[in-house]
């Protein structure tokens, strides 16, 4: 019996290709991490885990300001080297969370955008978390299956060519 073999799409092989490049790559990269504000604890633990071992290998992370998955990149990569972490918020400080404000204080790295102090939040961090994707060679993204805003990023980083990892909490 006779069998043919499907041959992957071209795309699919860009991508696999590119992926084993950035493996084989031992110099060190801008990794963008991005996820949900709300996440159970034990995911917490491991995002920080994460971010304090990408830091000491020598990566620089970029990351957002709110809680979460990216306050938890903030703890995970400050108690490394902060110089190693760029914070970009979506709006002005001012905009912000007291209880993000405090842990904010300590980013090195921090870019305030208060042109975008108008829009809705979900508006202001769609586009917060392009540029952070434009800054990044690559995106690691924890999420639940409906965070839209999120999983556009995914699509995103995608279409420009960054290798994607998506982790679902569900």
């Amino acid at each position: 019996m006779t069998r043919s073999l499907d041959l992957p799409s071209l795309d699919r092989i860009d991508t696999l290709a590119q992926e084993l490049a950035l493996l084989q790559d031992t110099g060190n990269r801008r990794i963008a991490i991005l996820g949900s504000r709300h996440v159970p604890m034990v995911s917490i633990h491991l995002v920080e885990l994460v971010s304090r071992s990408l830091a000491q290998e020598g990566h620089n992370l970029v990351t957002s300001g709110s809680q979460g998955v990216n306050a938890a990149v903030i703890r995970g990569v400050l108690g490394i080297d902060p110089a190693r972490l760029t914070v970009l918020l979506p709006q002005s400080l001012e905009r912000q969370p007291s209880e993000s404000r405090e842990q904010l204080d300590k980013v090195l790295h921090l870019v305030e955008k208060p042109e975008h102090d108008e829009l809705p939040l979900p508006m202001a961090s769609s586009l917060c978390n392009q540029e952070i994707i434009g800054r990044s060679d690559q995106l690691i993204c924890f999420a639940f299956h409906d965070s839209e805003t999120l999983l556009s990023s995914c699509r995103t980083a995608e279409d420009m060519g960054k290798v994607v990892s998506l982790l679902f909490f569900d």
